[in-house]
């Protein structure tokens, strides 16, 4: 049974730092790109964050979070992680993980596997 599981989120002030983190079973993670998305309410958008990928550890970040989100992977762990920093109130949102075999992407359709998200909130 394939389960993709996030877990970190919670309350932090502008400013603070969260870890995400994405644990994946029931599938050969190690084949696998994963993303990080993001959606600020149900009306709105998911937006990609960060991906990385399964062969060579190459990572995407997008300009909104460059320099403060790092993505992570431990193969070893099915794991992948989102180290983020100097986070805003911009950044409140449900965080989604996704998994797709080889290579990474930007299009939500090419997504088999997803978790149940993981809220995020930063106060001002």
């Amino acid at each position: 049974e394939v389960e993709v599981v996030e877990s970190g989120g919670g309350l932090v002030q502008a400013g603070g730092s969260l870890r995400l983190s994405c644990a994946a079973s029931g599938f050969a993670f190690d084949d696998y790109a994963v993303t990080w998305f993001r959606q600020a309410a149900p009306e709105k958008e998911r937006v990609i964050i960060s991906s990385i990928s399964c062969e060579d550890g190459r990572t995407y970040v997008a300009n909104s979070v460059k320099g403060r989100f790092t993505i992570s992977r431990d193969n070893a762990k099915n794991t992948v992680y989102l180290q983020m920093n100097s986070l805003k109130p911009e950044d409140t949102a449900v965080y989604y993980c996704a998994a797709k075999i080889h290579g990474m992407s930007g299009r939500l359709n090419d997504y088999p596997y997803w978790g149940q998200g993981t809220q995020v909130t930063v106060s001002s």
